[in-house]
């Protein structure tokens, strides 16, 4: 019997389920949902739920699960037919006859899904004779034991071009079916037809029902594409299906987090570490269709508090991959539709992180997963130069174009107010002030080796302070993103900048945020550097005031230099009247670093250097005259008036 699906949504959405339920077994409330001892099997506390928003009863006890008609069918005894006619009843509704179309169309496709159940038994067969050995093997180097390979069904299709074929129709199937599955191809010269998949590892798709509608064919060796998958098909649209979605909602509905991955062997790898809401789109970018899915598969609050994680590669096609998906989702978001975005290590899938790693190292990897709009705003800015105000007011124009995708206004306006907030405190505005105060973007001018040298000892000590003391940023982030820093130390400092004015985070945290960044490498570097060259490591357990001292110190340390540099500079141009100006601006200043007091700062410590700083001055002066102004020297005492 075919009932349209038109027609069993509606009777789904007439009767509650909730109703039907009800009249069989005693249900109490539970927020949105109602809960009872499962029907199905003994137990005394109640682990069977029903969802009357999305139409379908679980048993977190025995894994039953299904709707109105399924219930029917499972507790009362009924045919489809007959649970069918029973909730029209209460609906008020007549099942519609089948017209003889209809009954062509389900005969065609009970055909179709016999033929490709078929096709499964035999590859899963082929695997486990004499021509699947070398398939067989490479199974089980992968890590797969014979409990996985049944669970997954896989299977191997060997060399020959006719096997399939001449198998499957010795069992009744029509040719015109195993063509029409993509599962033989006939030469249009009018050749006999042959297999589609040869020599290939075979990996069965299902629907979300776990009904077989497709295949994907792994190629063992010699030419051909790596991945080949089944033709789209009565049974198979590719952009509505996700590799294990059948595994996975059962145990999303347990409280597995959705996770998305790339390929056959991720998603298997994935859930055989735990991880089994792990689902992959088939070769090809997500669809909005898949989206759909995962969303669906999750309850509301679920789908707020631990959303589907994106996970993609590290390198630059899984970012490339990342910033498409991004811009796919942004039109779908809502209260309860989002995702976050994992990056996996550089040189990694899921499938090598586990084996490397075991499941601890992918939970730490998905824990360190960003939230959309943290994602949005790491993409927009990672690799761009914003250095000048037009590279900032370009990032700034992305960003509220980005915004401006997401349909639903009250979404839209929160992601607006939040990318402006984290590009604000990432590019604050700050007082006209001394020549050393930039934006965080600016680039430094070019310094002598010999200060570059000591300047960058005290810059990768702030680095190492805030890195690893991360509470700093909230009284020093504004310093921080001020100070001057070597163009080496400038990507890392940028990367912590954006993330400690977004989220709270530990040393630990930060440390596992900007190495998911691929700043892994800077941040071994500036710290084994650090300890190395002054022997003090950076202990987790330091007071406070002894962190914000040494914090103070080193930016003391760093401005001397950096002044001593502009001093060296101005010494070697002793023409001008401004640069004596600026000679005697940055000898007052020079004064004052490290306090308030007229007698603070190197100079005062050093009245040697004091004395030369004063002849050198003394000497610019006499060469050139500033006329109609009265000025004071660096010692504080005015100079007479030069006519």
């Amino acid at each position: 019997m075919t009932i349209p699906p038109a027609f069993l949504d509606e009777l789904r959405a007439r009767v509650p389920l909730s109703d039907i339920v009800g009249r069989r077994i005693r249900l109490q409330r539970a927020g949105r949902e109602w809960k009872a001892p499962c029907p199905f099997h003994a137990e005394k506390t109640p682990s069977f739920y029903v969802n009357d928003q999305k139409s379908f009863f679980h048993c977190f006890g025995c894994g039953a699960h299904g709707d109105a008609v399924g219930f029917l069918m499972r507790h009362d005894g009924l045919a489809f037919p007959e649970a069918v006619e029973q909730l029209a009843g209460l609906a008020g509704m007549e099942v519609p006859k089948p017209e003889p179309e209809e009954h062509r169309k389900y005969d065609r496709l009970k055909a179709l899904a016999d033929a490709l159940e078929a096709a499964c038994k035999w590859f899963e067969a082929q695997l486990h004779a004499s021509a699947g050995r070398e398939a067989l093997r490479y199974l089980e180097g992968r890590g797969l034991d014979e409990r996985t390979i049944a669970e997954f069904r896989l299977g191997y299709a060997p060399t020959g071009s006719d096997a399939l074929r001449a198998a499957l129709t010795a069992q009744g199937h029509a040719e015109d079916v195993l063509e029409e599955l993509g599962l033989i191809r006939r030469p249009d010269d009018g050749r006999a037809p042959y297999g589609f998949f040869r020599n290939r590892v075979m990996f069965p798709v299902s629907d979300k029902r776990g009904r077989i509608i497709a295949f994907g064919g792994r190629i063992l060796d010699g030419e051909g594409p790596k991945y080949v998958n089944s033709p789209e098909h009565a049974l198979f649209h590719k952009g509505a299906v996700l590799y294990g979605l059948a595994r996975a909602r059962a145990a999303i509905a347990q409280g597995a987090r959705p996770v998305v991955v790339e390929g056959y062997m991720d998603v298997i790898a994935m859930q055989r570490a735990g991880f089994g809401g792990a689902v992959a789109p088939l070769g090809t970018a997500l669809t909005e269709a898949q989206l759909g899915e995962l969303w669906k598969a999750q309850d509301e609050k679920a789908a707020v508090e631990r959303p589907p994680i994106l996970c993609f590669d590290g390198d630059a096609a899984g970012l490339r991959a990342a910033s498409r998906a991004i811009e796919r989702i942004l039109p779908l978001l809502g209260p309860a539709r989002t995702v976050e975005v994992g990056l996996l290590p550089p040189g990694d899938d899921p499938d090598s992180l586990v084996r490397k790693g075991g499941p601890g190292e992918v939970s730490r990897t998905l824990e360190g997963a960003l939230p959309l709009v943290g994602a949005i705003w790491e993409f927009a800015v990672a690799g761009r130069r914003l250095e000048t105000p037009e590279q900032r007011a370009a990032l700034k124009a992305d960003l509220d174009a980005q915004a401006a995708l997401i349909a639903d206004r009250t979404v839209q306006a929160l992601y607006r107010s939040e990318l402006r907030g984290r590009f604000d405190r990432a590019f604050p505005v700050f007082r006209r002030g001394a020549a050393r105060d930039r934006s965080p973007g600016a680039v430094p001018g070019p310094r002598p080796p010999a200060a570059r040298r000591d300047a960058a000892i005290e810059a990768r000590l702030l680095v190492s302070l805030m890195v690893s003391y991360p509470g700093l940023f909230e009284e020093k982030g504004e310093e921080f993103a001020r100070v001057e820093m070597p163009q080496s130390l400038e990507p890392l400092r940028q990367a912590i900048l954006r993330i400690l004015a977004s989220e709270t985070l530990d040393a630990e945290g930060l440390c596992v945020h900007l190495r998911s960044l691929g700043h892994g490498a800077a941040l071994d570097q500036t710290i084994g550097r650090l300890v190395g060259r002054h022997g003090r490591p950076i202990h987790p357990d330091r007071p406070v005031e002894k962190v914000r001292r040494q914090w103070e110190e080193a930016l003391e340390g760093l401005n001397r230099r950096l002044l001593d540099q502009e001093l060296a500079a101005a010494r070697a141009d002793q023409t001008g009247v401004d640069r004596t100006l600026e000679l005697m601006a940055l000898g007052n200043e020079r004064r004052s670093v490290g306090g308030t007091g007229e007698e603070s700062g190197p100079l005062a410590d050093d009245p040697g250097r004091e004395a030369d700083f004063l002849r050198f001055t003394e000497e610019v002066l006499a060469r050139n005259p500033v006329k109609g102004h009265r000025q004071a020297d660096p010692s504080g005492n005015e100079l007479d008036r030069i006519d």
